[in-house]
């Protein structure tokens, strides 16, 4: 039978080094968070081969007194806590006392280091777990810490890390939560001898983003600032039209410490409903700032998960503050146009276009004065690229010509209409005559419909700018905010009732939720033997297929059990919109398009369907503009 007996250090360090160094990040993650607790406002990060070989971390914090060196290397060794009592309030990143001590197991470390009020420095080693006796060393205020050759008596951890550049990667991900966390202190990163960025810790959240993240992602970005029931909630969050393929852009922070959360990420998500396209994902910087005793740090060693004691009040703040920020963005999409890419030479074959056809002659228009050539496109565009028609010479000196049309006939192939204006020709003359006052100017229209394209988008000017409307994405969101206004829908009573076959589940789901349907406008009753009775509905749905309809909500119920109450009723909502809106494709008259658009543009809260597509698109007349080279 085995005995039970003590481990010796080595081994039990390098266990404990387990837990507490998972990768290179881990290590870089301790000695960052141990610099921002020592006062730190600048700090390096250098690393080579991934961190595997190399890692340096310098700081100009309060640095350590040589007294201390040695013992902050030992397991359970910290400054920012004393008793067990302090746990209830922990206001530190580091607080452990685990992380020193651990890396020193499993790599080579070299520390530097000056306290302030000291008159020299301190250099110490440790390899393994097994130091040296502190020397003198000349260095500024701060801690420098480098590691080297980490893993290398544990082979076996070390062959199961990645690459090398992907453990940089897990670095740079960890240096950027911290540095956007943080953006009083300036940061810099360097890998493998090359800057990757640098942040200049003035102060401002926005600008340490835009240093760590990019112009692009800044640019989405939307201001979040609110405070209830004592949570506060700060930070910037995406408009929806630019949510992301995942959740790797949400980045949440209680108390200054990144955290993964399930509570904040619903509570994101929830507020973004209805908004954002399924499948998308909206991307944050959101600070929390709760009182220290409502959250429970020591969860787990790497500290990225927290407990927080009134879950329900902190989801509201989250879902609140987001939802405002939301509500009061009224931008819209704006159209890109490229004009150098427009008025570019000619590509090589493959992507040109050419010619084929020109009927009648360019220099013998039709008696409506307009002429129609076809250009046809040799090879498909590539995915994702921009189709963009070369203008080709003037037929004739003097005539100018104006692309009005770009008719989709057949794959790549384009007919254009063309209307030829004869500015040189002269006028015919005319016997004088007396030039009668001007009428006064008639006031500006609100806008002015100039049309519809491919029976789905409206064309709207509207002062210094033009607007595509997708008319049926904006009349789905106009309905499913009336049905979600009017909180119990009107109903109508159908000529004939219908009855609805469903299955033992479905039928069951529909039962337990006459009252919901109710509210949505339906009236549902029992029939028995797995069929329910469809009385009335709401008016806007009288001519749809109430079979299909029920049948949906039933299996929609089925899948939904745990959905809440109101998530529930917005989804039918979002059913009924769907169903009842104009339908792209169809004939609309230009009356009801003028009475859409009016009701549309009336309204600042509708920029999304409640799928998230985008209901307008503008584009402002100074691009456009450009985009036919009348200015630069």
């Amino acid at each position: 039978m085995p005995r039970i007996h003590v481990l010796d250090k080595a081994t039990a360090d390098k266990i404990a080094a387990g837990e507490v160094v998972e990768r290179p990040s881990s290590v870089v993650k301790e000695f960052v968070e141990n610099a921002l607790d020592a006062g730190a406002k600048k700090i390096t990060v250098e690393i080579t081969d991934g961190g595997k070989s190399y890692i340096r971390v310098a700081d100009d914090g309060c640095g350590i007194v040589r007294e201390d060196v040695r013992v902050a290397f030992k397991s359970h060794a910290t400054s920012k806590i004393s008793t067990a009592d302090d746990l209830s309030a922990i206001g530190t990143l580091g607080f452990r006392g685990e992380a020193l001590a651990s890396i020193a197991a499993v790599s080579r470390v070299e520390l530097l280091t000056c306290a302030e009020g000291e008159s020299v420095g301190t250099l110490y080693r440790i390899e393994g777990g097994e130091d040296s006796e502190p020397e003198d060393a000349g260095c500024p205020v701060g801690t420098t810490l480098v590691v080297r050759d980490l893993f290398y008596n544990v082979p076996a951890r070390l062959k199961f890390l990645k690459k090398d550049t992907q453990e940089g990667n897990y670095i740079a991900s960890v240096l950027e939560r911290i540095a956007v966390s943080h953006p009083s202190v300036a940061f810099r990163f360097i890998r493998d001898s090359k800057p990757v960025f640098s942040t200049a810790g003035d102060g401002s959240l926005k600008a340490a983003v835009y240093a760590v993240f990019g112009r692009e992602f800044t640019s989405q970005l939307l201001a979040v600032d609110g405070e209830s029931n004592g949570v506060r909630v700060f930070g910037y969050t995406v408009k929806p039209i630019f949510c992301k393929g995942s959740r790797a852009m949400q980045m949440f922070y209680v108390n200054g410490r990144f955290v993964k959360s399930t509570l904040l990420l619903s509570a994101l998500e929830a507020a973004y409903k209805n908004s954002v396209m399924v499948g998308r994902f909206p991307a944050c910087v959101l600070f929390l700032t709760l009182p220290p005793e409502t959250v429970d740090v020591n969860v787990h060693p790497a500290k990225t998960e927290v407990r927080l004691y009134d879950e329900r009040r902190v989801f509201d703040a989250v879902y609140g503050a987001v939802q405002s920020a939301l509500v009061a963005d009224t931008s819209r999409p704006q159209a890109a146009f490229n004009p150098a890419k427009a008025f570019a030479p000619a590509p090589e074959k493959g992507e040109q276009l050419h010619v084929s056809q020109i009927t009648p002659a360019p220099n013998l228009p039709t008696a409506d004065n307009t002429a129609r050539f076809t250009v046809k496109e040799y090879g498909a565009p590539q995915s994702g690229t921009e189709d963009t028609f070369r203008r080709p010479s003037s037929p004739e000196e003097g005539k100018q010509l104006d692309f009005l049309e770009d008719e989709y006939n057949t794959p790549n192939v384009a007919t254009l209409k063309v209307t030829f204006h004869d500015e040189t020709a002269a006028a015919p003359e005319q016997a004088p005559q007396q030039t009668a006052p001007e009428p006064p100017a008639a006031p500006e229209a609100e806008f002015r419909l100039l049309g519809e394209a491919f029976k789905t988008y409206l064309i709207v000017e509207q002062k210094n700018k033009l607007m595509l409307i997708d008319k049926h994405a904006a009349h789905e969101r106009i309905l499913f905010e009336k049905f979600r206004a009017e909180q119990h829908s009107s109903s109508q009573m159908l000529l004939q009732p219908v009855t609805v076959t469903l299955s033992a589940d479905e039928y069951a789901a529909v039962t337990e939720n006459l009252p919901l349907l109710s509210d949505a406008g339906y009236d549902v009753s029992d029939f028995g033997d797995r069929t329910v009775k469809v009385s009335a509905c709401p008016p806007e749905l009288a001519g749809e297929d109430l079979t299909e309809l029920i049948t949906e909500i039933a299996s929609y119920l089925v899948n939904n059990v745990r959905t809440v109450m109101p998530e529930k009723l917005d989804w039918i909502y979002h059913s009924m919109a769907c169903r009842a809106a104009v339908k792209a494709g169809n004939n609309t008259p230009p009356q009801e398009m003028e009475h859409f658009v009016r009701e549309l543009l009336a309204r600042d809260d509708i920029r999304t369907c409640p799928h998230g597509r985008p209901v307008i698109v503008e584009l402002s007349r100074a691009d456009l503009e450009r985009m036919f080279r009348r200015t630069v």
